[in-house]
């Protein structure tokens, strides 16, 4: 089903048959991925007297409580709201969800104990996409790119993140919606810095208050580098972050 959309005066055709969910699921208990060090997800019946909300033990329906934290338990969207000392609600920021987005793949170079994304990875990657369309959304994809990703225990593990420098370019670029498939743009411990969080938001000067950051987001290897429409879906929380669901269509 392929259908026609307008984004930023823009015509363009997209495939809405073939979604490409590039979220990771929440289960209860270890089975999700995980950083800093923040608890499991736990998903278990609500209980009120006698009642349970589990049919599979009686009750008369499944009524779960959830619990999670965004920011540690899989795909998750964030505002300036992470990094403000003001409360920003990214519900409030994000008020259009259809975007042009260019997917990249690189591999982090080392650096002393660390791996980085680098600007001159980033340039790389936008110098060979001549003659596309003009994103306004960038996927970083790393590698390698196994299956693990899906549930990996990145606390303590120092991952790979993204330059300080890259953030900055990435900004000036245009971008307003980065979305990568590591735990952070930042590194793990980097001593409450996020230099690259400020970068990405230009905070607390010109702070741009619509642009958002997904992190750990699966991409597959079969999906190739290139420009896609994207689907960027949030829960409505009043938080500064939300979990997510980004899903790309290919463009015709």
């Amino acid at each position: 089903m392929v259908s026609n959309f307008i984004i930023n005066k823009k015509k363009y055709k997209a495939d809405l048959s073939k979604p490409i969910d590039i979220s990771i699921p929440l289960f209860a208990g270890k089975k999700n991925v995980n950083a800093f060090h923040i608890p499991d997800v736990v998903i278990e019946p609500f209980r009120m007297g006698d009642f349970i909300g589990a049919v599979n033990k009686g009750g008369s329906c499944n009524v779960n409580n959830i619990a999670f934290n965004p920011h540690g338990n899989g795909t998750h969207t964030e505002c300036v709201g992470h990094i403000s000392k003001k409360f920003i609600s990214l519900n409030q920021c994000l008020t259009e969800f259809f975007f042009i987005a260019k997917l990249v793949t690189v591999k982090p170079e080392k650096q002393g104990d660390d791996l980085v994304v680098t600007r001159s990875q980033i340039e790389k990657c936008f110098s060979a996409g001549s003659g596309l369309p003009t994103p306004d959304s960038l996927i970083i994809r790393t590698l390698p790119n196994s299956q693990s990703k899906l549930t990996r225990k990145y606390s303590g593990t120092n991952p790979a993140y993204l330059d300080k420098d890259a953030a900055l370019w990435i900004r000036e670029k245009g971008i307003q919606h980065l979305l990568l498939d590591l735990p952070s743009v930042d590194k793990e411990m980097d001593d409450g810095k996020l230099s690259a969080h400020h970068a990405f938001w230009n905070y607390p000067k010109k702070t741009r208050m619509n642009a958002t950051i997904t992190e750990m987001v699966y991409v597959p290897d079969k999906v190739k580098d290139g420009n896609y429409l994207l689907n960027l879906m949030i829960a409505s929380f009043e938080n500064d972050a939300s979990p997510s669901k980004p899903v790309l269509y290919s463009l015709k």
